[in-house]
């Protein structure tokens, strides 16, 4: 199992998601991708999940547990479903870790996961590695505002861990100024190269693309205000993707009188996403936050020119007017601005993707995957020191 350490012995990692398969997202990609990587590595893996009623019939490299995590009811009719389920669920968890003895805790997104992987640090002195997505920041359901239990128990498990990671500084930042975190590690997210980068310099279809669940923090009302004001003659905009926030943007689409150029696809699964992508000439992230943005790397990977808010982590990779322009998509006059330029500028188009082409290589997940493994090596030998 080389590294650029030599060869390590193998680990028993439980990486502790907030969300996993079925389910589809920036974390359960991000998980899923680093515990292929590590499994390949040598390292004995296993995913332990939110159980939120619905589990995945695809067969994965590594088990996957989904695990109860009920909270304390905040009212007195959860009361008693809470004195119930809330020891029964203590009970499975510690089953789990008893069954497995991993080396390392490994939580992947905090939320109700991170607060029964800090106990279990608690009891078994188990090394506890938080890992924040940035669900702090960019959460359409406003879960951190609104639930001190989890403020609370994220700033005991910040100061409990071993290490702490995020994607980016955007992110470590917030855990600093509000958690109390000192220090803390970027390991980015990744991006499956195993499908082959597409050439920059092929035809393009005249399609402004965006991707991401459809919900407000993703901003696609910012890009259809955009897209509309940019009045760019024979181009579409297509946005892959459900969520809550389906329904008023079709009826902004229909405000507009843009259903001709407009199209909500609905999801699609990873491979015609890459295939879509592929064809698009440019490819717009235009979050209100985004932690990071994989989208990003996957239009880098597609030979798309990237137009990707600055509202939060993407200064961290991305060189605004090399590999994609940075643009605050709040100001949809400069949002607009950026299409505009972008496609109608094809020397520019192809710079910014010929450029995205060749740093999407230091994305790939096994980079990922072995930054976790180096730190995840450390945190072992220092409990057992």
């Amino acid at each position: 199992m080389p590294s650029s350490e030599g060869q390590r012995s193998p680990l028993r990692i439980a990486l502790i998601s907030s969300s996993f398969a079925p389910h589809v997202g920036g974390v359960e990609t991000h998980v899923a991708q680093v515990a292929i990587e590590l499994h390949a590595r040598g390292h004995a893996v296993e995913v332990w999940t939110v159980d939120r009623g619905m589990w995945s019939s695809r067969s994965f490299p590594v088990p996957v547990r989904y695990l109860p995590t009920p909270l304390p009811a905040r009212s007195l009719d959860g009361l008693f479903h809470t004195v119930w389920s809330v020891p029964r669920a203590w009970r499975e968890w510690r089953r789990t870790h008893a069954r497995f003895r991993p080396d390392v805790l490994s939580v992947q997104c905090f939320g109700p996961n991170g607060i029964y992987a800090s106990a279990l640090h608690r009891v078994f002195a188990t090394p506890l590695v938080v890992s924040s997505h940035g669900e702090t920041l960019g959460d359409d359901n406003g879960v951190y505002a609104r639930s001190a239990l989890l403020r609370r128990s994220l700033r005991t498990a910040v100061g409990q861990a071993s290490a702490v990671t995020a994607p980016s500084t955007y992110v470590l930042d917030d855990l600093s100024a509000r958690f109390g975190l000192a220090g803390g590690t970027v390991v980015p997210n990744g991006v499956d190269l195993s499908i082959g980068i597409v050439d920059p310099e092929l035809p393009r279809q005249r399609l402004v693309l965006a991707v991401g669940r459809l919900g407000r923090m993703k901003g696609f009302d910012l890009l259809i205000e955009a897209f509309a004001r940019a009045e760019l003659d024979g181009v579409r905009l297509e946005i892959i993707g459900d969520g809550p926030e389906r329904v008023r943007l079709q009826q902004q689409i229909v405000a507009l009188g843009l259903t001709e150029a407009i199209t909500l696809v609905g999801e699609k699964d990873a491979a015609a996403v890459a295939r879509r992508i592929g064809d698009a000439a440019v490819v717009a992230v235009p979050s209100r936050s985004e932690s990071f943005g994989i989208v990003a790397l996957e239009a880098w990977r597609g030979g798309s020119a990237l137009v990707m808010t600055s509202r939060g982590g993407a200064a961290d990779f991305v060189r605004d007017g090399e590999d994609g322009l940075l643009v605050d998509p709040e100001d949809t006059a400069a949002l607009a601005a950026a299409l505009t330029s972008v496609m109608t500028d094809e020397a520019l188009r192809q710079r910014l993707a010929a450029h995205g082409a060749v740093r999407v290589g230091e994305y790939d997940w096994s980079r990922v995957a072995l930054a976790y493994e180096e730190l995840f090596a450390r945190v072992r030998s220092d409990a057992g020191s």
